[in-house]
């Protein structure tokens, strides 16, 4: 163990020691029950912040810095998979030049999901491989870019994939500074930095986001957790068709078995229902039966699904023919006792046959015994391994949300694979260069997220590691700081306004617990961020809180009371805004104009005598903590996008490590979350 990982967790457990300290004695014996409406919240607003930060702890426990990688094999293959949609042909073409340079050999690939011939004619202009949707596509869900990637899966052969977005340009030695790693056999994933060339150094949208892409990423990497990004990493060809492959039969078992489950009380609930002389319909039935129950105990000793349905099938399509058979022979007879009947019309011959028994006989009985056994039909199609409704049988890129990296990563990890975070620059992209496009981009990260944590949540994913868990976990986690914030930005309002204090006092007992733990709290971001700039992050961790409440609530209004999600695809060319974008952050914007107003009447207050000097310079601070917090929304509204000054392109190689990419489907907010929650805690 290094010195630094040493002092790294000496700091976790000290943080951990006082956050637990100072919120059992919350709970226990500071909540001001008299306002409660006030002092609930926010004790419940720092128990969220408390859980954030021993989350992040846990990941810091284990930060792996791997230094420099292992040489690549020679003989690899591998195909270079540029992914786009309506992006400028220019700029996709870049990306695409500079994969054909990179020096590892290697097929280039550009994935056109907008199916374009100009896109085309450039791709076979440079000489590069151009791949849209097949046929099977047609009327079928498209997924976005899971699906544009899981078309190209079925028309490449390369034994490794390096996904790039259509504006990530890759420099020549991505693939020798990667492949090294699958010298592991079990190694399924190497996720690199990104990092974007148009943005200035005070970075008003928080595009670059180094404490992400270096110590999160790195301590997750520690857990076997490290995250797919979506863009600038390799991927190994067997571990995405094993995660298809899998979740095909994982599927199609789940649906045959539930599908048999309920079909044999449909099967009982039939023959119950036919009459006791109709004794061939009932030993059809039973014989049914019997075959769905041997279907279920030869699943349930692990039998092959494929041979286990196939011969379940046959049994009843043969019980089938049977009754046809038998159905022909009762219509047969049928028809015979009409022809009598007409006969005895027309001949006056009452010998023959009685007519009012024919007919009582015939309006009695169902014209088939097959309308029996209705259900029985639709039994055989429900246990069909065949997936309807879908272009390709196998999906190994998840479909289940608007992003499909982490879900993807997840089920790799489930099955056993490795990931690695490898902290170098080697591809460099554009970042959002307008508030408009930043917000949509952030709103489609969170939402994809939420879709993960409503339907695969990692802990209950009981084929992942408990710290695995715990990982993907923290990510989702983070994302729930919005409902968190209008707690901490509703107190000091209160207080100031009508002197509501949430605790019972604000006594030396608070002071003691509280304030070590923050200090500690702050110390740990300081030593495991070691040097990189983490004061945007924190300030978007808060300042984007309408952004987290609208993705978690409209992707829960999607999962779980089935909605169509609310969600907009990231724009791809920069906007030329006529002003101040303030309409986008008119929550913001309200919230600054209430601390304000706030100060300025708890400051009256204190000075009539009518509020507590500590309470009011406490709560003044607070709000000067949360205004310069919400400063960056006034710089981020008046952005007017990148201005290049004459210098030479980002340099090649190990530089800071940054965030995710415009058209990325990336997850977290800068998870400087932590420090601001448990500052907004004061």
């Amino acid at each position: 163990m290094t010195r630094r990982l040493l002092l790294i967790r000496s700091i976790v457990l000290v943080t951990a020691i006082l956050g637990l300290n100072y919120v059992v004695w919350r709970w226990l014996f500071s909540v001001n029950w008299d306002a409660w409406w006030l002092a609930v919240p926010l004790v419940v607003a720092e128990t969220y912040s408390l859980v954030d930060s021993l989350l992040f702890g846990l990941g810091m426990w284990r930060l792996k810095e791997r230094g420099e990688p292992p040489l690549p094999e020679e003989g690899l293959t591998v195909d270079v998979l540029i992914t786009t949609y309506n992006e400028p042909v220019d700029l996709v073409m870049a990306t695409a030049r500079a994969a054909l340079d990179i020096r590892y050999p290697h097929e280039t690939w550009i994935l056109d999901d907008g199916n374009r011939p100009e896109m085309r004619a450039a791709a076979e202009a440079a000489g590069v491989g151009w791949i849209t949707r097949s046929q099977d596509w047609v009327d079928m869900p498209r997924h976005a870019k899971a699906g544009n990637l899981n078309n190209a899966l079925e028309q490449t052969e390369g034994e490794f994939l390096l996904i790039l977005d259509a504006d990530q340009v890759p420099e020549p030695q991505i693939l020798d500074r990667t492949l090294g790693y699958f010298r592991d056999e079990k190694m399924g994933l190497v996720q690199t930095n990104q990092f974007f060339v148009n943005v200035p150094d005070n970075d008003p949208l928080g595009s670059q986001a180094p404490l992400f892409y270096g110590p999160i990423q790195a301590g997750k990497d520690g857990w076997n957790a490290a995250f797919f990004c979506g863009s600038n990493a390799v991927l190994r060809r067997d571990a995405l068709m094993q995660i298809g492959v899998v979740r095909y039969a994982d599927e199609m078992a789940l649906k045959v078995w539930r599908n048999l489950y309920y079909g044999e009380s449909v099967i009982k609930k039939a023959r119950r229902q036919t009459p006791r002389e109709e004794t061939l319909v009932r030993d059809a039935l039973g014989e049914v039966e019997q075959a769905v129950k041997d279907a279920r105990e030869r699943l349930g000793r692990g039998e092959a699904m494929f041979d286990v349905t196939y011969d379940f099938q046959r049994t009843v399509e043969e019980v089938r023919r049977r009754l046809v058979a038998s159905d022909l022979e009762v219509m047969a007879a049928d028809l015979e006792a009409i022809a009598a009947l007409e006969e005895q019309s027309g001949e006056g011959d009452g010998s023959l046959v009685d007519p009012q028994s024919v007919l009582e006989r015939m309006s009695h009985r169902d014209w088939s015994p097959l309308g029996a056994i209705d259900s029985v039909q639709a039994l055989v199609d429900s246990v069909n391994v065949d997936r309807h409704g879908e272009a390709q049988a196998v999906m190994p890129m998840a479909t289940i949300s608007v992003t499909e990296d982490m879900a993807t990563c997840m089920r790799m990890h489930g099955l056993g694979w490795k990931s690695a975070y490898h902290d170098e620059n080697l591809a460099f992209g554009l970042a959002p260069e307008d508030l408009e496009t930043m917000l949509t981009q952030r709103l489609r990260w969170a939402q994809g997220t939420m879709q993960v944590m409503m339907r695969e949540n990692p802990l209950t994913q009981r084929r992942l590691t408990w710290g695995q868990r715990l990982m993907y976990f923290s990510t989702m986690w983070s994302y729930l700081s919005g409902f968190a914030a209008i707690v901490y930005l509703a107190a000091p309002v209160i207080y100031l306004v009508f002197g509501v204090l949430p605790v019972q006092a604000l006594s030396s007992d608070f002071f003691i617990r509280l304030v070590p733990f923050l200090v500690v709290n702050q110390l740990l971001f300081l030593v495991v961020a070691n040097g990189r700039k983490t004061w945007r992050g924190q300030q978007y961790s808060l300042a984007l809180f309408p952004t987290w409440i609208r993705a978690f609530t409209s992707a829960f209004g999607n999962v779980v009371m089935g909605r169509s999600l609310d969600f907009a695809v990231t724009p791809k060319e920069k906007r030329s805004p006529t002003g101040p974008a303030w309409r986008l952050v008119r929550p913001q914007l309200i919230a600054m104009g209430a601390l304000v107003v706030a100060s300025v009447v708890g400051v009256a207050r204190l000075a009539a005598g009518q509020a507590g000097g500590v309470g009011t310079v406490l709560n003044l601070l607070w709000v000067a903590f949360d205004l310069a917090i919400f400063s960056v929304i006034i710089k981020a509204a008046r952005y007017r996008g990148f201005e290049p000054v004459d210098a030479p392109p980002a340099p090649a190689g190990p530089t800071e490590p940054t965030t995710s990419s415009t058209h990325t489907t990336s997850h977290t907010p800068d998870r400087a979350s932590g420090q601001s929650h448990a500052e907004g805690a004061a």
